[in-house]
């Protein structure tokens, strides 16, 4: 390898135990974002909001002259424009969606890279075609190990130039349950440029790497798959020369809608003593969420929220929760946890691995509950004055829509 390409590619590793977010983590911040936890009040997250991660560039694309191939182990290889995928029967799944990495911020020590926190996260409803369609009219032989998907990024990474690509076994490729999706709309309307435009798999039940963006060719193969997202990337290690165990399914989680209002700078919450509500959304790629449970002091107890609804009909996508809680003056941390059918559950402390995937620890929210006095109706900044987007300002309790 070029020693210049070592020098702009490095390996991965390991931030020192002072070491804070460094300038290049902080320059991924800024290019992915992930959903400000508000948003989970929404059954379905807006495109704008739902959490994005792009490992390289975001790759000009045209509808008009995109082209998706079909090939390698299979009887008729074919090329489809989007006007050929579009006259295949189509399907919409809801699938909640989560980056591999989401939590990897809160390990210590902390793998260097994007340094999320819990909002990697997002639920949409994809349209498309379904891949076991795609691969019936081709026909898949035989002898077939597995399914390769390539999109039109291209970058390098840990030294390696590549174009993003990523594997499923080709029973996941060709199965139903979960019915894998090559999908051309997001919420009822084409893809956003960053979310795979203008063509993408949908993997219900994976992590997000999984789910190739801007996908222009699939390729069937009687091997298993190697390519560096599949065995270098996206691996539960413990050290560097672990070859580890692959990340496929997300792991249970519950997320809350932190209560209140916050300080701007540390995000700290404030809620005034009485009753509050609290809400949030809870997920498992293992198999559905049956209970959640709330702690309002620390995980020193636990008591039951309710859930809404049936996973029936969105199997792959989060369900409500809701639970009541009486505020009382002082400093509190509450938590929420998720556990799914097959009995898994999330940790209250949690095992470490080399690049931060799978980190679904229970989350803790701070908050400081005060007396505080009414605003002043004569205080520029108090409610039911205009705001500095010139629309009148709304107090929290009556500014949270709901799906």
């Amino acid at each position: 390898m070029d020693r210049r390409i070592g020098a702009i590619s490095p390996p991965g590793r390991l931030a020192e135990p002072a070491e804070g977010i460094s300038p290049e983590e902080l320059a991924l911040a800024t290019r992915n974002h992930g959903m400000p936890l508000e948003s989970l009040r929404y059954d379905v997250t807006p495109p704008g909001l739902h959490y994005v991660l792009v490992h390289y560039d975001i790759p000009a694309a045209d509808a008009g002259s995109w082209a998706l191939t079909l090939r390698g182990r299979v009887r008729t290889p074919l090329t489809l424009d989007m006007a050929a995928l579009r006259s295949f029967p189509a399907v919409t799944h809801r699938v909640t969606m989560e980056c591999a990495g989401n939590g990897r911020a809160r390990l210590a020590p902390r793998p260097v890279s994007q340094p999320w926190l819990v909002e990697g996260i997002g639920t949409a409803e994809w349209t498309g075609v379904p891949l076991h369609t795609l691969l019936a009219e081709c026909g898949v032989a035989p002898d077939s190990v597995d399914v390769v998907f390539t999109g039109a990024d291209h970058g390098l990474e840990r030294g390696v130039e590549q174009d993003y690509r990523r594997s499923l076994p080709v029973e996941v490729a060709t199965g139903r349950d979960p019915e894998v999706v090559v999908a051309y709309a997001m919420n009822g309307a084409p893809l956003p440029p960053q979310h795979g435009y203008p063509l993408r798999l949908v993997v219900p039940g994976w992590y997000g790497m999984a789910h190739v963006k801007w996908l222009r060719d699939i390729t069937v193969i009687n091997t298993e798959f190697t390519g560096f997202q599949q065995q270098v990337a996206y691996r539960y290690r413990q050290s560097a020369d672990d070859p580890g165990e692959p990340v496929i399914r997300m792991a249970p989680r519950a997320l809350m809608i932190p209560p209140g209002f916050p300080d701007f700078m540390s995000r700290t919450r404030v809620v005034r003593p009485g009753p509050q509500f609290l809400e949030g959304r809870a997920w498992s790629g293992l198999a559905p969420v049956v209970r959640v449970e709330v702690s309002t002091e620390g995980g020193r107890g636990w008591y039951d929220a309710e859930l809404d609804g049936s996973p029936h009909g969105h199997e792959w996508a989060w369900r409500h929760w809701q639970a009541p809680w009486t505020a009382k003056p002082g400093t509190h941390v509450l938590s929420v946890r998720a556990t799914d059918a097959e009995g898994n559950s999330q940790p209250l402390t949690q095992s470490w691995n080399r690049g931060g995937f799978g980190n679904n620890l229970v989350q803790r929210v701070e908050v400081l509950c005060v007396a505080l006095a009414a605003p002043d109706d004569g205080d520029p900044g108090a409610a039911g004055a205009v705001d500095h987007a010139g629309s009148p300002a709304h107090s929290p309790a009556h500014s949270r829509p709901r799906s």
